[in-house]
């Protein structure tokens, strides 16, 4: 990846095409699954969204290999897909904004406090 496909986000731009591509070769009840697991994931993104490309590789791979082996997609995810994604991203130490925010607020007072007892 080169430095102006890193600034502009064209290496997320053909990672997520090429996800497209091939979440439509999916049954349709997985590419609905998909459709979910993506619209949750986003929350726990940083600001560029390549934290979550690993992730989502990884999930399209978990979910081709099901469909291959036929199994159904509840037996796959379960019925909590919300939940799923929030476990996802906490193994793999993905933290969404608020968790940021949160953690440097607590970062800036802790400082702060310091200064003021010492």
């Amino acid at each position: 990846m080169n430095f102006f496909e890193k600034i502009t986000g064209a290496d997320i731009t053909k990672e997520f095409k090429s996800f497209e591509s091939r979440a439509k070769k999916l049954p349709a009840d997985y590419q609905e699954a998909w459709k979910k697991i993506n619209s949750n994931l986003w929350q726990y993104s940083d600001f560029t969204g390549r934290n979550l490309m690993p992730i989502l590789d990884g999930v399209l791979g978990l979910l081709e290999e099901s469909a291959a082996d036929g199994q159904g997609v509840q037996e796959v995810l379960g019925d909590d897909i919300k939940g799923f994604c929030a476990a996802l991203t906490g193994e793999e130490g993905a933290k969404s904004y608020r968790d940021k925010w949160r953690e440097q607020l607590n970062n800036n007072i802790a400082k702060k406090l310091s200064k003021l007892g010492g």
